[in-house]
């Protein structure tokens, strides 16, 4: 056959080419805003946004305690003794002439101090104890477990009472006491998330490769478990709020002329509700709602950094 003639410097022809196969297209979507973030948790968790415009409020109350008082909280006029709520003491004044609110206000501080405080060293200590325990294994988890076992049959609140019988009766005393009660049970609980953690394959190959003790523990372990840790505080800080008002209102928590809620519902507002039940019904109120707002706020923490601990919305 003869070939076709074709000018000097022209292209050859080509054939007909085949289409390749379009690779598909991932479009990752839009990273959220901090505000979006913060509607999608009042919006998902009505509650927990309660729970945490009411700790926003608890810390600038006692920030600003200075400034939100209006009286000093030490300070006893006898004029106003059993004085009811008015002008002058909006939440009334108690059997020693001292005003309610302001010592209410201070109040707040000890109970964010003792709750943060407290909370955050007992946790702490727990969660390195559980992967500690759990990393070494063997004899070291059965002594760690029998110790947490010995600790964990004590009531909490008899425990606190037996360390404050020991310590003294002292603001840091009480964060003490409160900070090894909670050990234990952190202890345990973090010990079986740290379970889960140490048969994952990353774990295996560290251990494969000659990673040492530490770097695993502290690289690979423990920010694994952070999100637990950190719901495990924020519901252990409720109840170091309302353990501090249990041991101040049996008498063995916070020296008794410090403003403490605890301290407030113990003595004279114990004895003479009838007589003037503002005594008992602000600082009770205050506990209850304080109390009930971490708590919420921790539920609706878990639920949101821990998709595998949600609970009923």
């Amino acid at each position: 056959m003869a070939q076709e003639q074709r000018a000097p410097g022209a292209l050859p022809e080509q054939g007909p080419t085949t289409a390749l196969p379009q690779r598909p297209v991932f479009v990752l979507p839009p990273k959220r805003t901090i505000r979006e973030h913060l509607v999608f948790f009042v919006t998902r968790k009505p509650l927990g946004a309660f729970g945490a415009g009411v700790a926003i409020f608890l810390i600038v109350t006692a920030v600003f305690a200075p400034l939100i008082a209006n009286h000093d909280p030490y300070e006893t006029v006898v004029e106003d003794i059993y004085a009811s709520p008015g002008a002058d003491n909006f939440f009334g004044a108690d059997r020693l002439g001292r005003d309610v609110y302001s010592r209410l206000v201070y109040g707040a501080r000890i109970s964010l101090y003792v709750g943060i405080i407290a909370s955050f060293i007992g946790c702490t200590i727990g969660m390195l104890v559980g992967v500690a325990s759990v990393h070494f294994g063997g004899i070291t988890d059965l002594m760690v477990q029998r110790l947490i076992d010995a600790m964990i049959s004590f009531p909490t609140l008899i425990l606190a009472i037996a360390i404050m019988a020991a310590l003294g009766s002292s603001l840091n005393n009480v964060v003490i006491a409160l900070s090894i009660v909670y050990i234990p049970s952190t202890a345990r609980i973090m010990r079986s998330q740290f379970l889960a953690i140490n048969e994952m394959d990353y774990i295996l190959a560290g251990r494969a490769v000659g990673v040492g003790h530490w770097r695993l523990m502290t690289k690979h372990m423990l920010p694994n478990a952070f999100a637990l840790y950190l719901v495990i505080v924020t519901f252990h800080l409720g109840g170091a709020i309302i353990a501090e008002a249990s041991l101040s209102f049996l008498g063995v928590g916070v020296p008794i002329d410090v403003p403490s809620w605890g301290g407030m519902l113990s003595g004279a507002a114990s004895q003479y509700v009838a007589l003037a039940p503002w005594l008992a019904v602000f600082p009770g109120v205050a506990i209850a709602v304080v109390v009930f707002s971490w708590n919420v706020l921790g539920d609706a923490l878990r639920d949101v950094l821990d998709p595998r601990l949600k609970g009923t919305n």
